[in-house]
């Protein structure tokens, strides 16, 4: 899987309008290397390249994202031609080489002309949306049967508009939270329009991970409580019950208007799980906070004894397992079927001899969260497919091009493009998977 703004490229070409990574981008400090999304893995260019080892990697299906901003360069009016060209060559170059497209229609990249009023603070944004997915089902729904609105609302929303560590950027702690709001009426609105279009599989792909307290002190205890009714309550139920969790539903009565919480809770055919890693909270130590983080009452810690990839992230598969069983179980018929919409890791691993790149620390990482998967379908949970991030290196956000997910290396500078020993492994798997269940071929 891949998002539009992390390997496209052209930022600039054939209509394409600023997204608010292009903005975020260009300030100083925010990105590790300095790099942009500007030209990525250049796939806008390069997508045949990208379909043919989508295919000889021998996967299933591939779930990418669509740029708004090449459609409606500024988030409305009037559309960009040649932007749903290039996507329509995409779908067909996926359906040509046996691939099942999976279209998310937005993934961080907001057009900066919706930002500049606002952005997700504003309700409008999530009107706005609601015709973005009507247009984009418009002209590519007779051939993409899945459809995800909206890629890890909780990132946008907190990281984006409370932390200020992702675009666009603001720092409003609490005052932020309208923005995790207006993503979740958004995808509501998303999946009307879907539907109406006929979209034959609608779901989401939101971040989850269990969050465990720092220690029994009731204050880390509180502070978790808290952290894991946004980060994980908010969105899971708002979307499959219709209501936000009771512990911060007071911070969303000004928001709510008649008839929004029946349009956000939309029937859903999968309910798609982002994860890598599970959260440890403690209560933020009044000593160590400052004027700005005088309303923040967490502190993110790291999980002990365990190791860690590249992206500092704890490696903890029986984590992925115990959420999801126990979602399962705590939701029971109101959850449809569930999917890992997003999962992998970022191991920087240097050429070896011949240039092969033997990234086995990778095939452990997926080999242990597949088991997981496996142990909790056995357990009875409903998991109906696993999205790995990613197919290639790309551009990382904050990051830059110094976090390597990708089963495949790609030179940024020369766009060269290498498979990695994952790569192999991950086809190894796919084919004994389909010779030991034939039935499940087309």
């Amino acid at each position: 899987m891949s998002g539009a703004a992390q390997i496209e490229g052209a930022v600039s070409e054939d209509g394409r309008g600023p997204s608010v990574l292009d903005t975020f981008a260009a300030q100083p400090g925010r990105v590790a290397d300095g790099s942009s999304p500007a030209t990525a893995c250049d796939h806008y260019h390069r997508y045949p390249e990208d379909v043919a080892l989508l295919q000889r990697l021998g996967a299933p299906g591939y779930r990418f994202s669509i740029s708004w901003s090449r459609i409606q360069p500024t988030g409305r009016g009037p559309l960009n031609a040649a932007g749903l060209d290039f996507y329509d060559r995409l779908v067909d170059s996926l359906l040509a080489a046996g691939l099942s497209p999976m279209a998310t229609l937005l993934h961080g990249d907001l057009p900066q002309g919706l930002e500049d009023d606002g952005g997700w603070l504003n309700r409008e944004t999530a009107e706005r949306f609601g015709e973005h997915a009507a247009v984009v089902a418009a002209r590519l729904g007779d051939r993409v049967d899945s459809w995800v609105p909206v890629a890890e609302p909780a990132v946008c929303a907190y990281m984006g508009y409370a932390l200020g560590e992702r675009a666009p950027g603001r720092r409003l702690l609490f005052d932020g939270l309208p923005a995790a709001y207006h993503l979740l009426l958004g995808h509501g609105r998303a999946v009307a329009a879907l539907r109406a279009a006929g979209a034959v599989e609608v779901g989401c792909a939101n971040n989850h991970a269990p969050v465990w307290p720092a220690s029994d002190d009731p204050a880390d205890v509180g502070a978790t409580k808290l952290f894991d009714a946004l980060w994980n309550g908010l969105f899971l139920e708002m979307m499959v019950l219709g209501r936000p969790p009771r512990d911060v539903a007071p911070l969303f009565d000004d928001l709510i208007r008649p008839g929004d919480l029946m349009a956000i809770r939309q029937p859903l055919d999968f309910y798609g799980i982002n994860y890598y890693s599970p959260l440890r909270v403690g209560a933020a130590p009044e000593e160590l906070a400052g004027p700005e983080d005088e309303d923040m009452p967490f502190e993110f810690l790291e999980v002990l004894g365990r190791p860690v990839t590249e992206a500092g992230w704890a490696v903890v598969p029986e984590a992925l397992q115990e959420w999801l069983i126990m979602t399962r179980a705590r939701y029971r018929a109101a959850l449809p079927p569930l999917m890992i919409t997003e999962s992998g890791a970022a191991y920087a691993t240097p050429p070896g001899p011949g240039g092969r790149i033997d990234d086995g620390a990778r095939i452990e990482y997926l080999q242990a969260h597949l088991d997981a998967v496996a142990a909790a379908i056995k357990a009875g949970v409903d998991v109906r497919g696993f999205y790995l991030w990613s197919l290639l290196d790309n551009w990382e956000g904050i990051a830059g091009f110094g976090m390597h997910y990708g089963l495949v290396a790609v030179d940024p500078r020369t766009q060269v493009r290498t498979p990695k020993t994952s790569f192999g492994w991950y086809h190894d798997l796919v084919a004994a998977h389909r010779a030991a269940h034939p039935e499940l071929a087309e």
